[in-house]
């Protein structure tokens, strides 16, 4: 029975506002996958950016503990699989507009593929990100007053 990996950008919808979201596949050398399977990946810092027509993503993924000499390095550069419609869609507004391309969340398909949630996201400024805490705990206080009554 194959465990479920879903590892995810919690900071993300925190300090963007998040609009149009794709899911893209990774291009990853072996002892890569192996690691993601493992949950040993990380989103916090990661980054997505536009280099001659293609999309690439600079993430964390550890390093496989039984690799040999063949492993892969922990943050190096990677490309995302999207359709030449998805990426001129995304080339174009990255252009006109201040957008971001941010990693959401990581998880593996049904036949053990690793593909990529991104979005493409405006900063959010100090008053918005307040404002978004104070939605949380007012969400957080409804719920506590559900389980008691």
């Amino acid at each position: 029975m194959q465990q479920k990996i879903n590892i995810r950008n919690k900071k993300a919808s925190f300090n963007y506002e998040l609009l149009d979201r794709y899911v893209a596949g990774i291009q990853l050398y072996g002892t890569e996958i192996k690691s993601i399977r493992l949950g040993k990946a990380g989103l916090t810092d990661s980054y997505c950016f536009m280099l001659k027509g293609e999309l690439w993503v600079r993430m964390y993924i550890a390093e496989y503990d039984k690799g040999t000499y063949s492993n892969h390095e922990p943050r190096r550069d990677r490309k995302l699989l999207l359709t030449k419609r998805e990426l001129q869609k995304i080339n174009r507004k990255l252009k006109s507009t201040g957008l971001a391309v941010i990693p959401t969340k990581m998880f593996l398909t049904e036949k053990g593929l690793a593909k990529l949630e991104i979005a493409l996201a405006r900063g959010k400024k100090r008053h918005d990100k307040r404002e978004s805490l104070k939605q949380q705990d007012s969400k957080r206080e409804m719920d506590r007053m559900k389980k008691i009554h």
